[in-house]
């Protein structure tokens, strides 16, 4: 699962260049990957939770961003909608809002307005539902260092639109590797793995 979601990140997100702002916590080895066992709604919300406590007490040199991965739940997509408005109420209790956010993926996204086949949806797509928490201070040294920072989404919707989905499906069946060699096809060391994803 963390093999697929860094084959994911690395491929999609970097490798077409969809977030500007990836690439550097990526190489720092700044990302916590979480599998979340949790089946239902309830389950996930808790895992969220706890997910939005550890990265606020964490060192941002150390953790700067977490990828809450969710194979076993909220896999239909109108389901994890309903969960996001639970997410952003829950960093509100937890007096968090202005210090993280949520940004959402999954296998189904579907902006408002596009039909489920449209390729733009491709710009959201993850290989599970996923939760990417991150720190409202590395958006803002991100968007400082890319001023044109609004323009990211009518540059990834024109890509994909010039890809396609085969072309997409096509970029994405092949192995990557990234600017320091790291390989995402296999996380190496099982034990490692286990431990990054709080397993």
């Amino acid at each position: 699962m963390i093999a697929a979601t860094r084959h994911w990140l690395t491929r999609a997100v970097i490798g077409l260049n969809l977030c500007p702002f990836a690439k550097a916590v990526h190489v720092k080895d700044q990302i916590r990957y979480a599998v979340s066992a949790a089946s239902d709604m309830e389950g996930a919300l808790l895992d969220l939770e706890r997910e939005l406590r550890r990265l606020a007490e964490a060192d941002p040199q150390a953790v700067d961003t977490t990828l809450l991965i969710l194979p076993h739940a909220l896999l239909d997509f109108h389901e994890y909608n309903d969960a996001l408005f639970f997410a952003e109420r829950m960093l509100k209790q937890l007096h968090l809002e202005g210090e993280l956010q949520i940004a959402s993926f999954h296998p189904e996204y579907q902006f408002e307005g596009t039909a489920p086949d449209d390729v733009e949806n491709y710009t959201n797509r993850s290989p599970y539902p996923i939760l990417h928490l991150l720190r409202e201070s590395s958006l803002d040294r991100a968007v400082e260092a890319f001023p044109e920072a609004e323009t990211i989404f009518e540059r990834n919707e024109a890509l994909m639109r010039k890809m396609g989905v085969a072309g997409y499906h096509a970029w994405m069946a092949q192995p990557a590797a990234d600017d320091e060699g790291a390989n995402d096809n296999a996380v190496d060391g099982a034990d490692e793995a286990r431990g990054r994803a709080g397993e």
